[in-house]
């Protein structure tokens, strides 16, 4: 997978409503991604990226694993 897909995949699911204890479906992931991608563009979603890890350094950042992982899973070839 292309190295800067991957990181705007992740960082477009780290910026959604998606929860890591929801225990989503590689499907859901596939399409909140797009979703946010759509919406929000891929400098929107490294924004709300930025900003979360500001205010919320602790929590921002075992979501930005589980979303690096969620999205290497959901996006497999």
């Amino acid at each position: 997978m292309n190295a800067l897909i991957d990181d705007v995949r992740s960082e477009a699911l780290f910026a959604s409503d998606v929860q890591r204890s929801e225990h989503p479906t590689a499907e859901l992931i596939r399409t909140a991604v797009t979703s946010m991608v759509d919406r929000l563009g891929a400098t929107g979603c490294a924004e709300r990226v930025a900003q979360e890890f500001g205010e919320h350094p602790d929590c921002a950042i075992g979501r930005m694993i589980w979303a690096r992982s969620a999205v290497r899973s959901a996006f497999a070839a």
